[in-house]
C-alpha cells in the first residue's frame, strides 16, 4: 500500500514514447511541474497531452512542447502559447479543441468507466457539426478537420454525444497526500487534477506535503488512493504566477487611491 517513490525521475521512468498524458492544472495553477520536467529529462516523445491548456509558452507542458515532444493536444484553450500556434498552423502537431466543461466531463467519464455521454454544449456549432481544423499542412492548408458527432433530442432539447477520455498516465499536483495515495488539492489548484488522476491508467502524484495514512479525514479527500499509483514528495517552493497584476502603493505601503477615489488621473 505504500506508494511513495523516491524521485520524480523514478516515478516517470516508464512513460513511453507515444504515450497519452492526462495532466492537471489550469494555466500555471496546480501543474505537476516536477513530473513534466522529469519526462523532459527522460526523453519520451510523440506524446499526446490532455489538459486544459498545453502550457504557457515555455512553462508547464510548454517545456515538452518547445522540445518537440508533443505531437497532439486535446485542450480547451491554446491561445496563450505562441509556439503551439506555430506548430499547429505549420502542420507539426494536431489540436483537438474541446469545450472546457466537456473536457472535464470526458475525463471524469473515462475515470468512472462511462464510455460516452450527451451534453447540450456545442449543439449547433462546429463542435457538433464538425469542421474544426485538427491538422494543417506545412504550407498552412487545412489537412484534417473534426468529424460530425451524433446529436439526439431529449425532452425537446438537442444534445451532442461526447466520448470519454482515458490516458496511459495521469500526472497531478496535490497540496497534501498520504502513503496510500489519498490526495487533497488546495483551493483553485484542484481544477482538473482529480479528473486527470481518475482518467490515467497509471496515475502519478507529486505532493507538497506527505502525511501518514489516517491523517486526512475521509471527507477531506479529493482524489482517493484507489486512483493513484505513485506518490513523490516535491515540497511547495516552486509555485509560479502566470500573470502578476499589482496596484501602485503609497509610501506607507497602503494601496494608492485610483482615479475617482481622490487621486489625480
Amino acid at each position: 500500500m505504500d506508494k511513495i517513490v523516491a524521485t520524480a525521475r523514478e516515478a516517470v521512468a516508464d512513460v513511453f514514447s507515444g504515450a497519452t498524458l492526462a495532466v492537471g492544472g489550469f494555466g500555471l495553477c496546480g501543474v505537476p511541474f516536477h513530473l513534466i520536467d522529469a519526462i523532459l529529462e527522460q526523453g519520451a516523445d510523440q506524446l499526446t497531452s490532455i489538459s486544459n491548456n498545453c502550457g504557457v509558452d515555455d512553462q508547464a507542458l510548454g517545456v515538452l512542447l518547445y522540445a518537440g515532444r508533443i505531437r497532439k493536444t486535446i485542450s480547451s484553450f491554446v491561445g496563450g502559447n505562441k509556439e503551439l500556434a506555430r506548430l499547429y498552423l505549420t502542420g507539426q502537431m494536431e489540436v483537438e479543441l474541446t469545450p472546457q466543461g466537456t473536457l472535464a466531463e470526458r475525463l471524469r467519464a473515462g475515470g468512472t468507466g462511462i464510455p460516452a455521454f450527451y451534453t447540450p454544449t456545442g449543439v449547433g456549432t462546429l463542435v457538433a457539426d464538425g469542421g474544426i481544423p485538427v491538422r494543417y499542412t506545412p504550407d498552412g492548408e487545412v489537412a484534417e478537420v473534426s468529424r460530425p458527432k451524433e446529436v439526439r433530442e431529449f425532452d425537446g432539447q438537442q444534445f451532442v454525444l461526447e466520448t470519454a477520455l482515458t490516458a496511459d498516465f495521469g500526472l497531478v499536483r496535490a497540496a497534501v497526500g498520504d502513503r496510500h495515495g489519498n490526495l487533497v488539492f488546495h483551493e483553485s489548484a484542484r481544477n482538473f487534477n482529480p479528473l486527470a488522476g481518475m482518467a490515467g491508467r497509471v496515475t502519478i502524484a507529486e505532493v507538497e506535503e506527505l502525511v501518514e495514512p489516517g491523517d486526512i479525514l475521509p471527507e477531506h479527500v479529493h482524489l482517493p488512493g484507489v486512483f493513484v499509483d505513485r506518490v513523490v514528495v516535491v515540497g511547495g517552493d516552486d509555485k509560479k504566477i502566470e500573470k502578476r497584476t499589482t496596484r501602485p502603493r503609497s509610501a506607507d505601503g497602503s494601496p494608492a487611491p485610483s482615479a475617482g477615489e481622490g487621486a489625480t488621473a
